[in-house]
C-alpha cells in the first residue's frame, strides 16, 4: 500500500510540473503577443484559491494533475468577435510560436534536467559507449542463428556506422518485427548479416544474445550465497577462474554448467591487491531457471562529474539521440513494425515513478522528468490535431493556400482527432493493466 501511495504520488509530482511548465511556454509567449490570457490553472477543476493580474486569473486547482492555460478565442471553431486580443486575431506566426513554445519548454526543460544530473553524479554501465566488440553469443538466440561469432566487432547496425553498444541496443530493442541489417569486422573482413531481435519481457523489447566485453566487477552479493560465504565484497573483480580469464558474465555461467558442481579457484583483484579464493558453486534458481551459481551480479557503472560545458553537451547529444528514438518508435508503431507494449501510459509512468522517488537521492527522479519532459514536448509536436503539432500543421497549410480553412472541415478534422486520441489512451492504458502480472498469467 506505501508503495503505491508513493507511486501514485510521484506520477502527480512528476506529471504536475511538466504539463505546468508546458503551459507556461504557451502563457508567456501569449503575452508577449499580446493574447489576452484569461486562466492560468495550476491543476484541473474548481478553483481553491488565487489572484488576478494583468487580466489573467493565476489559480491553484482541486485536482493536482498537471494544468492548463485558458487564452481567449482559442478554440478555432467559435465565432471570432475581432477583439484584437483574442488567439486567432493574431497573426499566423504569432499563433505558431505560441503553439510551440509548450513542446520547446518541455524540451528544454530537459537538457536542463539532464545537465543537472550529469553534473552531480554522470552514470552509465562502463561498456555502453564502448566500440560493439561481441564477447559472448548466446546459444540458439537470434544473434547465434544470424552467425555472429565471438570476437566479432560491429561496424554498422542499420543506418548508424561505428556503432556503440548503446547504439546497437537501441537498434535492436526497436525491432522485434523486423530484421535490424548488420555489418562486421571478423579478422578484418567484413560481412553483412541480417538479424532478428526476439521479443522479451511485459514490454517486448528486442533481445539478441549478444554479450559486451566488461570487467567482471561484482556489484550485486546474495548474502547466503559460496561468493559472499567465502569473503568476497562489493567492488570485487573477478579476474579469473581456475586460472581462465573472462570480459563477460554469460561465459562463467557456462563454465560453471560444466564444472558441474566441483569447487573452482577465483582470482579476486580488490583495490590493486590480488588474492584467490576457492568457492563450490550451489544449485539455485535463477531468472526461472536452475543453474550451478555463485551468486553475484557484475553490472559495472562509471560515475563521473561533469563540467558544466560537458555536461550540457552529453546533455543535448542524449537529448537529441532520444527524440530521434522516439519519432522512429512512433513511425515503426504506425507501420505495425513494433508492438504498442513498448510505450507506458500512466500505470507504467507510476510504477517507474515510484521506483526512481524510492532511489537513493534526486538524480534518478531527476533523469525520468528529464525523459518524460522531452517525449511529452516531442509527443505534441506530433502533426495531430488538437496537439500542438496540429494547429501548428493547420495553421501552416492555411498560410499556403492564403485562407482559413473552411469551419466545417476543421471541425470534422478535430473531432476524428479527439475520437483517435481517446481510442489511444484507451489502448495505451490497456497495455499497462495487460503488464500487470496479477492480470498478465490470465492473458493468452
Amino acid at each position: 500500500m506505501v508503495n503505491f501511495l508513493i507511486a501514485v504520488a510521484s506520477m502527480a509530482f512528476v506529471l504536475g510540473i511538466m504539463i505546468v511548465i508546458h503551459e507556461l511556454g504557451h502563457h508567456l509567449v501569449a503575452k508577449f503577443f499580446g493574447v489576452r490570457v484569461e486562466t492560468f490553472s495550476v491543476g484541473f477543476g474548481k478553483r481553491l484559491f488565487g489572484f488576478q493580474l494583468g487580466g489573467t486569473d493565476y489559480r491553484l486547482s482541486a485536482l493536482p494533475l498537471g494544468g492548463y492555460v485558458k487564452m481567449a478565442g482559442e478554440n478555432p471553431m467559435e465565432q471570432r468577435t475581432g477583439d484584437p486580443g483574442e488567439f486567432m486575431s493574431h497573426p499566423r506566426w504569432q499563433r505558431i510560436l505560441i503553439a510551440l513554445a509548450g513542446p520547446a519548454m518541455n524540451i528544454i526543460l530537459a537538457v536542463g534536467l539532464l545537465t543537472a544530473v550529469f553534473m552531480i553524479k554522470y552514470e552509465h554501465l562502463v561498456w555502453m559507449d564502448k566500440p560493439a566488440q561481441v564477447s559472448y553469443v548466446e546459444k540458439d538466440s537470434p544473434a547465434a542463428r544470424a552467425g555472429i561469432q565471438p570476437g566479432d566487432l560491429i561496424t554498422r547496425v542499420n543506418n548508424t556506422q561505428n556503432p556503440t553498444w548503446e547504439d546497437v541496443s537501441i537498434q535492436t530493442m526497436l525491432s522485434t518485427r523486423e530484421p535490424v541489417s548488420m555489418a562486421i569486422d571478423r579478422n578484418g573482413k567484413t560481412l553483412t548479416l541480417s538479424l532478428r531481435p526476439e521479443p522479451s519481457g511485459p514490454n517486448e523489447l528486442g533481445t539478441t544474445g549478444l554479450g559486451p566485453q566488461q570487467p567482471i566487477k561484482v556489484t550485486t552479493l546474495e548474502l547466503d550465497m559460496p561468493l559472499a560465504k567465502a569473503g568476497v565484497k562489493i567492488g570485487d573483480e573477478i579476474t579469473a577462474l581456475n586460472g581462465k580469464h573472462f570480459d563477460s558474465v554469460p561465459p562463467i555461467q557456462d563454465f560453471l554448467a560444466q564444472a558441474n558442481g566441483a569447487p573452482v579457484e577465483l582470482t579476486i583483484n580488490r583495490a590493486g591487491n590480488e588474492f584467490k579464493t576457492t568457492v563450490t558453486p550451489v544449485i539455485s534458481e535463477s531468472g526461472g531457471t536452475k543453474r550451478f551459481r555463485l551468486g553475484f551480479a557484475s553490472m559495472p557503472v562509471e560515475h563521473q562529474k561533469l563540467p558544466f560545458a560537458q555536461a550540457f553537451n552529453r546533455s543535448l547529444e542524449q537529448n537529441k539521440k532520444f527524440a530521434f528514438l522516439l519519432v522512429e518508435l512512433v513511425q515503426k508503431m504506425a507501420e505495425r513494425k513494433v508492438s504498442m507494449k513498448q510505450i507506458d501510459g500512466p500505470i507504467g509512468i507510476a510504477r517507474v515513478a515510484g521506483e526512481a522517488a524510492r532511489e537513493e537521492g534526486w538524480t534518478p527522479l531527476m533523469n525520468l522528468m528529464a525523459a518524460i519532459s522531452l517525449n511529452l514536448g516531442i509527443f505534441n509536436l506530433m502533426p495531430i490535431p488538437i496537439l500542438d503539432g496540429g494547429l501548428i500543421l493547420l495553421t501552416l497549410i492555411e498560410s499556403v493556400i492564403r485562407r482559413d480553412i473552411d469551419q466545417r472541415i476543421k471541425e470534422r478534422i478535430y473531432q476524428t482527432a479527439f475520437v483517435f486520441l481517446v481510442l489511444f489512451a484507451v489502448a495505451v492504458v490497456y497495455n499497462d493493466v495487460t503488464k500487470l502480472p496479477v492480470f498478465s498469467k490470465y492473458l493468452p
